[in-house]
């Protein structure tokens, strides 16, 4: 128990987890990078959590991800800088992601020192939030009770059209109210033939989206785009090298349709530069890929100020409180892929995701999780305690 000017504070972190935990993907799945063979198919998530408990026995829970490589060096990498987090307030979020920020600036401000940030940060947030005894979205200043939800499980190229499409109408039937499909075929043909036929198993009025996965040339990505241009496509996701800012810049300004890109930014400043070249009217930023809840707020208030819209990529358990508190309407990606990894269901109606009342993020990890734990290190605090 330490003390400040004669008051007790309890909120010093007295303990945390680390834990590297593997969730399969039950039927693993491809998209156009996989089809031109610079992928292999997507198996499983790694995930590494930071459990972080303060004095007072309250525990806020976050985590970071990484596909198809890279787990281990991140649960690694958190365990070599966790015990800076000992001692800690709790409430200095902020402070926390500086302080780890320049611990491992070496190896950049992006990258696997932000991912791993991430997960320090996240499970902070949660932290606050649970001692104010508020869900997350309330912290941060909610505007809506409920995000639309679209889903992009179903229709990857490894799907047949009829596969495609009967995942579509489930999910249409779920309660989610837009399907996210990808594109970047061989030949341009027959992604139109799946488009059009994803669009008469859903009808008219749901919100349909392609991502085409970074697959196209500046060229290619233009002849495309032009000839969807007219299908009524809520937005055209990935079509070219995510990096290239100028090249979306210019692309999005020849469409009526909205580009969307963003998911593979790493940090602040990448997300500024997109934005500054009119590459998407549509962001979609990864909270754990730039290092968790405190720069997305960042990246959040940017977006407002230029008008941008909300779509973050994956981990809808993070996404939903921070689309809730941003100021115009966005969207969550839904995924069930991670869902067995926590206690708790996120509740799907009438086309939205439902930001739960429970504190924090609202999601405690199961014993699924920790069965699927590869390793797991868990640090204390000394009695005597010290800043």
């Amino acid at each position: 128990m330490r003390h400040s000017g004669g008051i007790e504070m309890t909120d010093h972190i007295a303990g945390l987890r680390i834990s590297h935990v593997v969730q399969p993907i039950a039927r693993p799945v491809s998209d156009a990078k996989v089809a031109t063979g610079r992928q292999v198919p997507l198996a499983a998530v790694d995930m590494v959590f930071a459990e972080i408990t303060d004095e007072d026995g309250t525990t806020g829970t976050g985590f970071t991800y990484t596909l198809r490589a890279g787990g281990t060096a991140l649960q690694a990498l958190a365990e070599e800088i966790a015990p800076m987090v000992i001692g800690a307030r709790g409430a200095d979020v902020q402070r926390i992601w500086e302080m780890l920020g320049w611990r491992t600036n070496s190896l950049g401000a992006c990258g696997a020192a932000f991912h791993v940030l991430a997960a320090f940060d996240t499970a902070l947030w949660d932290l606050k939030a649970r001692r104010a005894k508020l869900p997350l979205a309330q912290l941060l200043g909610s505007f809506r009770d409920g995000v639309r939800v679209y889903n992009s499980g179903g229709q990857y190229l490894q799907a047949s059209i009829d596969e495609m499409s009967q995942a579509a109408r489930d999910s249409v039937a779920r309660g989610i109210g837009g399907i996210k499909m990808k594109v970047g075929q061989p030949d341009w043909r027959e992604d139109i033939r799946r488009i059009e036929a994803v669009r008469d198993a859903i009808g008219p009025d749901v919100a349909l989206m392609i991502d085409a996965n970074q697959q196209w040339s500046r060229a290619e990505a233009l002849a495309f785009c032009r000839r969807v241009d007219g299908m009524g496509l809520e937005f055209i996701e990935e079509p070219l090298d995510a990096r290239d800012h100028a090249g979306h810049g210019a692309l999005a300004a020849q469409l009526v349709t909205p580009v969307a890109t963003g998911e593979m930014l790493a940090s602040y400043d990448e997300h500024a530069a997109l934005i500054a070249a009119g590459g998407a009217r549509v962001l979609q930023a990864d909270c754990p890929r730039i290092g968790g809840v405190t720069p997305m707020l960042r990246v959040m208030e940017l977006a407002r100020s230029q008008r941008v819209a909300l779509a973050p990529h994956f981990v809808m358990e993070q996404h939903l409180p921070l689309v809730a508190a941003f100021p115009t309407e966005g969207w969550v990606e839904h995924f069930d892929w991670l869902e067995p990894l926590f206690n708790e269901r996120l509740e799907i109606r009438d086309g939205r995701m439902w930001v739960p009342d429970r504190p924090g993020f609202g999601l405690t990890m199961s014993d699924t999780a920790r069965e699927h734990t590869k390793r797991s290190v868990t640090l204390r605090d000394s009695p005597e305690g010290g800043d």
